[in-house]
């Protein structure tokens, strides 16, 4: 396998599309509140923690807190990603988190020369991302993946070359958003939202050998010029080349500010924010992601 020879990052920007210097670090202010209705007590599982790789960062924990208060446990599933299970009373329920952490101002890094592993040389830990999922049918897609991809040059070219084919063959819309939809569903509709065009790069990538791994989480406005819509939270994913994991981002296909990950699964029945165990309406939903300045 050949070296790394070109890993790039750019420097923070402020909101107005300025530069606040080379790596400038950056304090941002993360969370959500999720409003319920319940008709009975309901078991629930919530994923809404900074993933642990970057507690660290933190300067003020992103603790869950509900209202009312009830019994929390948490737990590390079987990715690691940090969980939290309780039983949310009948009536009113919220739920949420609201923490800050420190980022080190530079967007998401670029390895312009990853190789791509011969499956026979890939890791262990990694060969559970090369297969088929609940919403990435690597086998209903692989004939069309090679058919699209099979000519293009291995590691970082062919995966950009599948987020470009992603990014301009589906359109984004949340009156789209289907929580059923798979990669392969997403293929012949052409429309979603994040998910549906992660799910879809995913599956191709996998389909072309590349271990690749759904994530979920937060990414900021921060570098881009206003206005800026109502902030979500956010899919993408992480491949294997040359030896480490990689962001990608097909549907905003352009490195990003402030990324923040929660969880990472083979795709998002792996990691959904909320899984509920009973009937519930969702009557309130908020996310932030804000630069602090000082």
């Amino acid at each position: 396998m050949q070296k790394l020879k070109t890993v790039v990052a750019v420097a923070g920007r402020n909101g107005n599309g300025q530069g606040s210097g080379k790596g400038a670090r950056m304090r941002i202010r993360l969370g959500c509140e999720l409003n319920y209705q319940f008709p009975m007590p309901t078991p629930m599982i919530i994923n809404l923690n900074v993933h642990y790789s970057r507690a660290g960062s933190l300067e003020r924990p992103d603790h869950l807190v509900t209202t009312p208060s009830v019994n929390i446990e948490n737990y590390r599933d079987s990715f690691g990603n940090w969980c939290n299970r309780l039983v949310a009373p009948a009536g009113a329920f919220t739920l949420g988190t609201d923490g800050i952490i420190h980022d080190d101002g530079l967007s998401d890094p670029v390895g312009l020369d990853a190789e791509q592993h011969a499956v026979e040389d890939l890791p262990a830990d990694t060969l559970l991302f090369l297969l088929g999922s609940r919403y990435c049918e690597t086998d209903l897609l692989s004939e069309e993946a090679w058919r699209l991809f099979g000519n293009t040059p291995l590691g970082w070219p062919r995966v950009q070359a599948i987020c470009d084919f992603v990014h301009n063959h589906v359109r984004f819309g949340y009156e789209y958003s289907r929580p059923t939809r798979t990669a392969a569903e997403t293929y012949s509709e052409r429309v979603g939202v994040c998910r549906d065009y992660t799910h879809l790069a995913v599956a191709m990538c996998r389909a072309m050998n590349i271990p690749t791994r759904y994530c979920t989480g937060y990414i900021s406005d921060i570098g881009l010029a206003p206005p800026h819509g109502e902030m979500d939270f956010a899919a993408w994913m992480e491949v294997y080349l040359g030896g480490r994991w990689w962001t990608f981002d097909p549907r905003n296909n352009a490195p990003r500010w402030g990324r923040v990950l929660i969880a990472q699964g083979r795709d998002a029945s792996d990691v959904p924010l909320t899984h509920t165990f009973g009937p519930n309406t969702l009557t309130g939903f908020k996310v932030w992601t804000d630069e602090i300045r000082t």
